[in-house]
């Protein structure tokens, strides 16, 4: 114990000795060092190299702290890249549940190894920065591999052909295509299946619409080779019509030699529609037989096995029908007369129900999808017609509009056609006047013309819209279009003018002019009248008819036409001073050219009045020939496709004309 002791007290003892030592020292730092050119300076190598050293130890822990830092961001950074990895994983439809756990197994050793690593006191830590490199080479390798197949599945437009037209849809609408339905028959393609489509193997990225073509199922109107049926019995003939289609088949049963329940006649044979008519003659036998006949369940027979069974047991019969939810339609659903009672021939009548399928009720078909609308009409074996217009009140797909209503009742097989929205239209640039009317009457959007005088812009020639390119055009909007008169000219006063000081104030004046000569006690070549009043402002270029006196008084008033094109005075003059007289003796009476002008919103706005070519082009000649008597109206109709029957397609579009002229318009059958 003693011993213990005296070690303390010299640690105590050679402590303070350190202390006291330290503290001589720290003073001496502290003194001021007087100048002394005496003295010489005497440098403490010892102290010297202990403060380099700590200023070593100081930065060498700063770059310490950095790299520690930079690996510990480096392994958070795997860790985030490790749960990314994951959730693609989990996302791709092709990974397995094996590789969904494993991959998470993964993913917490990655956050495990992080955590480890970080909290590791160890100053060298260079196998936690290996074994996190490594770990990102993977997730990254990996990374890189999901992401190609998925784009590889959405690269390239898929194969529709034989898939029901609701998983197009599906696909159409999580990939943002849009889908143009055509319907066509096909005895291969089950009905809504795809037979077809117009882009396969073709990049997503590069399509923006698809357009498919549905079965309908059979062709009712195909060609086929109908056989010779003469011998058949019934039941071969039964079973023929069905499986190729026929729908208008009529039998007919008499009293013959041949063999009962065979054919013995047919109307046709070799090519044929299926729709078309065929007429079978079967025999009874030589006597019928029988005088009451008990009755067979008619319940899902067709309508015509029905029928036949009727003819062929000479039973009075009337179909009615009626909706049904189970019985498809076509087919039989109750007859008035149980099944196993005995029927009287030519006695009592059987009535049968047909059923019309199931009544369909109509939902709200504005508030549905295209995906639900499409399963709704399949579902209910209803065909669906899809059209599209702008709407800038209904997102781009939305429905706009429907044929039938919310609680409509509509039958199997009716055709559901829907409006779909293409979005907001903006205005777009047009390069002419014609142009602009295609586009606003094929989007149906509403105009007004506004007809002004220009001193710059030519006669015809559109000045301003009242909607700048770019700009929505909605709903309820009516585009305004100012269309130029060209330069305003004011028609001189040619009243008591010779022909040539006429001719001299309508050239003056930029105008056009026909002469037409009537009976007159006014001298020769005298104006007499004018078809347009004096001071009136018109266009340049508008022709005017000038009425002439030829210099005769009688109270016969005859007249004649005299066209004048406008050429030199000296021509003019050397004309009226002729001796030839410009009248034959036996004067030709002409009707006078009055000018007339239409618009071409009249024209469109007429058309528009009308559903069908024949009634469009005898509403236009009426309206035109009306508002123009004595014009001849020629109109011809062409095919066009995108072209509605009456549409206007070409020809005389509106302007200036006169009542002597003929013109010609094409429109759409």
């Amino acid at each position: 114990m003693a011993k213990k002791k005296n070690i303390s007290e010299e640690e105590i003892q050679e402590e303070k000795e350190l202390s006291t030592e330290f503290v001589d020292k720290k003073e001496k730092k502290k003194k001021p060092v007087k100048a002394d050119t005496t003295s010489v300076s005497v440098i403490d190598t010892q102290e010297l190299n202990e403060l380099i050293n700590e200023d070593l130890g100081i930065k060498t822990d700063i770059i310490e702290e950095k790299k520690h830092y930079l690996l510990n961001t480096f392994l958070i950074v795997v860790t985030i890249i490790s749960f990314i990895f994951l959730g693609l994983t989990v996302i791709n439809n092709n990974s397995s549940i094996q590789m969904i756990i494993s991959n998470s197994l993964l993913t917490v050793f990655t956050v495990i190894f992080t955590v480890v690593s970080i909290t590791y006191q160890r100053t060298n830590k260079i196998m936690a920065f290996l074994g996190g490199f490594l770990l990102l080479l993977y997730f990254s390798l990996n990374i890189c591999q999901c992401s190609q197949v998925f784009k590889t599945e959405v690269a390239a437009i898929p194969n529709f052909q034989r898939k029901e037209i609701t998983s197009v849809m599906k696909w159409a609408e999580k990939n943002k295509i849009t889908i143009h339905q055509e319907y066509e028959y096909s005895d291969m393609i089950e009905e809504y299946h795809v037979i077809s489509q117009d882009i396969t193997d073709k990049s997503l990225k590069s399509v923006k619409e698809l357009t498919v073509s549905i079965s309908e199922g059979a062709n009712p109107s195909k060609e086929i080779i109908l056989p010779n049926m003469v011998t058949w019995d019934s039941e071969r003939v039964l079973k023929y019509v069905k499986d190729n289609h026929l729908s208008n088949v009529v039998v007919e049963f008499v009293m013959s030699d041949q063999a009962k329940d065979t054919v013995i006649e047919q109307n046709t044979s070799g090519t044929f529609r299926r729709n078309d008519e065929l007429n079978l003659k079967f025999s009874y036998g030589e006597e019928l037989g029988f005088e009451e006949v008990t009755l067979i369940d008619f319940k899902n027979k067709s309508k015509f096995e029905v029928e036949f069974y009727m003819k062929q047991h000479q039973l009075r019969y009337d179909f009615e029908e009626d909706f049904d939810s189970k019985i498809k339609k076509g087919f039989a659903v109750k007859q008035n007369i149980k099944a196993g009672e005995v029927v009287k021939v030519d006695d009592e009548r059987v009535v049968v129900t047909i059923s019309k399928g199931p009544k369909v009720k109509v939902p709200d078909i504005k508030k549905m999808t295209i995906v639900e609308v499409t399963e709704w009409a399949i579902k209910n074996r209803l065909k669906i017609n899809f059209t599209e217009a702008y709407d800038d009140s209904v997102k781009v797909n939305g429905i706009i509009d429907a044929n039938y209503q919310k609680g409509d009742i509509i039958e199997q097989g009716s055709v559901v056609k829907v409006t779909l929205s293409l979005g907001t239209l903006k205005m777009p640039k047009f390069k002419s006047l014609n142009d602009f009317y295609t586009w606003a009457n094929s989007h149906q959007i509403r105009y007004e013309e506004k007809h002004e005088f220009s001193d710059k812009i030519k006669a015809g020639e559109i000045i301003s819209y009242s909607h700048k390119v770019g700009d929505t055009i909605k709903n309820e909007d009516t585009i305004v279009v100012t269309i130029s008169d060209g330069e305003m000219k004011k028609v001189p006063d040619l009243d008591g003018l010779t022909k040539s000081e006429a001719i001299t104030k309508l050239d003056k004046a930029d105008l056009n002019y026909t002469f037409i000569y009537k009976n007159s006690d006014k001298k020769k070549n005298i104006v007499i009248g004018q078809s347009i009043k004096p001071g009136s402002e018109i266009s340049s270029k508008t022709t005017i008819t000038v009425t002439l006196s030829n210099g005769k008084g009688e109270e016969k008033v005859e007249e004649r036409k005299e066209t004048t094109p406008s050429r030199p005075r000296e021509d003019a003059d050397n004309h009226e001073n002729d001796s030839t007289p410009s009248v034959p003796d036996t004067p030709e009476v002409t009707p006078t050219c009055n000018s007339c002008s239409f618009r071409a919103s009249q024209i469109i706005s007429t058309l528009q009045q009308y559903n069908t070519y024949e009634s469009a082009a005898s509403g236009l000649r009426s309206y035109l020939q009306g508002q123009c008597p004595g014009l001849k109206v020629n109109i011809v109709g062409v095919q066009r496709d995108g072209y509605d029957p009456g549409d206007f397609v070409e020809g005389f579009k509106g302007g200036n004309t006169d009542s002597c002229s003929t013109i010609s318009i094409t429109l759409a059958k």
